[in-house]
């Protein structure tokens, strides 16, 4: 499986000397790490396309990070897990920043816990994690058993994104049922690979994070299937799932933001060209779930119509499937 060479946190953030910077052009995006192993295996392979003529940054500052920066007019594209939220857009407002809201994918937020626990192989239910997670379980629930009496009465280990990830926002919106709310002691962490070694490092872990972080470790961890409501089977987190819909609610799109005024640039245009050309193919490599390829046409027709803003109304929501997606773009 292709993965991303520099799949670290803040991976390009600083790679490039100034002599180097001066030779060619520059793109900077930040945001996303759930994003990041698309955007930086389409960096990659533009740069090799371009001769190294144009640079491309690629850092991970989380989604919030990101949009702070992106709505400074610091970055030219935010990578993005979650739609962007009204605070946001007010922020970029403020500053004028205008943008293109391409959604370039499907994630499947996958739930893992260390490969030695065998009690959750059938699943676990949106609401026991609700328990788990939400506010009021701080410095309480503290024992696996005191989620379920059949599980081991074993110390509850959790980590989990931090506060400036969109896989934060949409987690806590998906399971807890407010965004961003979320009991505080947990081992957070914008770079998802921490969470992978917490995990995989202790038999009473849970975690969460994007799909393709757990894809390129699945020999260090096991994914928990999802089960929606009482009474429904688990479903593991799959293209499959993710495509008929049935890996719910933890299935979702994740997007580039771009700013109108850096599309302006040719070595921007260029790259998110050469993105919706090669970025189906590059995210299936990294495993997530491409789009149909009528999305990228659209997010193609939006850029030379100048169809700027959001298809989102400001929040982080919960349930959107590839078709409701698709028809909301369609309406921009």
């Amino acid at each position: 499986m292709r993965f991303p060479t520099h799949f670290i946190a803040l991976a390009f953030a600083t790679a490039f000397s100034t002599t180097a910077l001066a030779q060619g052009a520059l793109v900077k995006i930040d945001g996303s790490s759930t994003v990041y192993p698309v955007t930086e295996a389409v960096a990659e392979e533009f740069q090799k396309a371009e001769k190294n003529a144009i640079k491309v940054t690629v850092g991970i500052s989380g989604t919030g990070g990101g949009f702070k920066k992106f709505c400074r007019g610091e970055t030219d594209i935010s990578d993005a897990s979650r739609p962007i939220l009204k605070s946001e857009m007010e922020e970029c407002a403020k500053a004028g920043i205008t943008y293109y809201e391409l959604p370039i994918a499907f994630d499947a937020l996958t739930v893992v816990v260390n490969p030695q626990n065998k009690f959750l192989d059938k699943g676990i239910t949106v609401e026991q994690l609700k328990k788990m997670w939400e506010p009021g379980a701080q410095g309480k629930i503290m024992r696996w058993n005191q989620i379920d009496p059949s599980w081991p009465d074993a110390p509850l280990k959790l980590f989990g994104a931090g506060a400036d990830s969109g896989t934060f926002d949409y987690f806590t919106e998906a399971i807890v049922g407010k965004s961003k709310s979320s009991r505080g002691d947990f081992t957070a962490s914008e770079d998802d690979n921490v969470l992978v070694q917490g995990v995989s490092r202790d038999t009473n872990a849970l975690g969460y994070f994007g799909y393709a972080y757990y894809a390129e470790n699945q020999s260090k961890l096991k994914a928990v299937p999802i089960i929606e409501k009482a009474g429904k089977p688990g479903v593991l987190p799959s293209m499959n799932s993710v495509i008929d819909g049935t890996y719910q609610p933890l299935s979702r799109p994740i997007f580039i933001y771009v700013s109108v005024k850096a599309f302006e640039r040719p070595e921007v245009k260029k790259f998110v060209e050469y993105y919706l050309t090669h970025g189906a193919k590059l995210a299936k490599e990294v495993k997530y779930v491409p789009l149909p390829d009528k999305a990228y046409t659209m997010n193609r027709e939006h850029l030379a119509k100048g169809k700027k803003g959001t298809v989102f109304g400001g929040i982080a929501e919960v349930g959107v499937k590839i078709d409701d997606l698709m028809a909301r773009e369609a309406k921009l």
